[in-house]
């Protein structure tokens, strides 16, 4: 009999993964404790911004005219208890208030919740990004709770997911992680993963804590090496190098590589800062907190930036202790681009820094308007770009959407006060910008 698949928590990465059991053939059940998602979600309607998640989830959401009906949504635990053979848990743990550590509260309570209803044998598969040691923990909090006791185990699998691939990603996964204690919660993972396995995905059988590991290692490195780059745009602009040459020469080498080597204004969004800070946490509770002090330099030079990037704007107005009466345009509100996700933004916190320092700041991104505009509601907002740079002083690119690699220089100088730009992700074309008469500069880079 084929399994049937519930997702706990219909997030970013639960709708997702929802969506994508159900192209995979599953009858899926997700459940959330937000009423409003779940009516948002039932409609076939996603509460985020992501490529193609939308199309997916209408294609299979029960009661959409042509869909598959394979997907639905409740709050109920017990119906989710009796529906599901394999469990997803896919909740936030978000950075405690205050604290380096992660917030376990809302696994915790999806755990519990879940767990006082399993009266049949099941397999509960953590997703969530957590620290090394809590499914130890939970595995056996199941089996304390569980009506079914010992015939509901416990598997980690870890979610590599980036904003803005997040379909592809799970669809075709670059690897699958499963952390598993028996040969059982090993098959039906495989059963579940079969067709990208099938299609070539590494199937990678690790014991719990290497799996909770996984994820934490693959973002601690992926931020120090973003820190490398940014770290060498600093040397470069004081002995006047070039750090887009550099990373390019860097990036031949294949013990390097050329990805994550852009240089700018960092990393942020709801996952790097957050894992890599929670990941120093956990070790020195585990006694090894020396081997990831490194981590907090990444951290470190990752916040610089952004402080850089406000310097070289109250420079480039002039040089003076504030901002006031200047007007600042600034292009992106997103952490990246093809994304809604305003969480811990680079673009969004230079531009609230400058806004505090009495500049006037106009902002514009294709997708993030409106949760910027929930976070930061001071701010001014335009409907384009061209609005945005109208009058400006000085314009900042901060997030490296393709829009903003399209526009036109010449038509953006007409409604710009000045023809000045800051390019904080290194993405435009210095050529082409100074040929229409824009100043044209960039973190680690000669200005001319």
């Amino acid at each position: 009999m084929a399994l049937k698949i519930t997702v706990i928590g219909t997030g970013y990465l639960g709708a997702t993964h929802a969506a994508a059991m159900a192209e995979l053939g599953f009858e899926v059940l997700g459940l959330d404790v937000v009423p409003e998602k779940i009516e948002m979600l039932s409609a076939g309607r996603v509460p985020m911004y992501e490529p193609g998640l939308e199309e997916l989830l209408r294609k299979h959401v029960a009661g959409i005219e042509g869909s598959s009906g394979r997907l639905r949504f409740t709050m109920d635990w017990a119906e989710i208890a009796e529906f599901g053979d394999v469990h997803f848990v896919c909740v936030n743990t978000p950075q405690k208030h205050g604290e380096y550590a992660c917030d376990m509260s809302y696994v915790d309570s999806a755990v519990e919740s879940l767990a006082k209803h399993l009266g049949r044998p099941a397999l509960v598969v953590g997703k969530s990004t957590v620290p090394v040691g809590s499914a130890e923990r939970l595995a056996a909090r199941i089996v304390e709770l569980a009506p079914a006791g010992g015939e509901v185990e416990l598997a980690w699998n870890p979610e590599f997911l980036r904003e803005g691939f997040a379909v592809q990603d799970t669809l075709h996964p670059d690897r699958i992680v499963v952390g598993v204690r028996s040969e059982h919660a090993e098959r039906v993972l495989r059963e579940v993963y079969a067709t990208p396995v099938g299609e070539g995905s590494p199937f990678v059988v690790t014991d719990f804590p290497t799996a909770e590991l996984v994820k934490t290692s693959a973002n601690s490195f992926l931020a120090t090496k973003i820190s490398f780059i940014n770290a060498m745009a600093e040397v470069c602009e004081a002995a006047g190098g070039d750090v887009v040459k550099l990373a390019e020469a860097l990036g031949y080498d294949e013990r390097i590589g050329k990805k994550f080597l852009r240089a700018g204004i960092g990393f942020g969004g709801g996952c790097l800062p957050k894992d890599i800070r929670a990941f120093m946490a956990r070790a020195g509770e585990l006694g090894a907190d020396q081997a990831l002090t490194f981590l907090r330099e990444v951290d470190s030079i990752n916040m610089r930036r952004r402080g850089h990037m406000v310097e070289l704007a109250r420079e480039a107005v002039g040089g003076n202790s504030s901002f006031l009466g200047k007007r600042v345009a600034v292009l992106g509100a997103t952490f990246k681009p093809d994304s809604d996700d305003v969480r811990d933004s680079p673009a969004l916190n230079v531009a609230g820094q400058i806004h505090l320092q009495g500049g006037q700041v106009t902002v514009y991104d294709p997708k993030g308007m409106e949760n910027a505009k929930r976070l930061f509601p001071t701010l001014g907002y335009a409907p384009s770009a061209l609005d945005a740079v109208r009058g400006a002083d000085v314009v900042l690119h901060l997030t490296e959407w393709r829009e903003f690699r399209e526009l036109d220089p010449e038509a953006l100088g007409e409604a710009a006060s000045r023809r000045l730009i800051l390019d904080g992700r290194n993405a435009l074309d210095p050529a082409r910008w100074r040929a229409a008469g824009w100043t044209y500069r960039a973190m680690g880079r000669p200005r001319a």
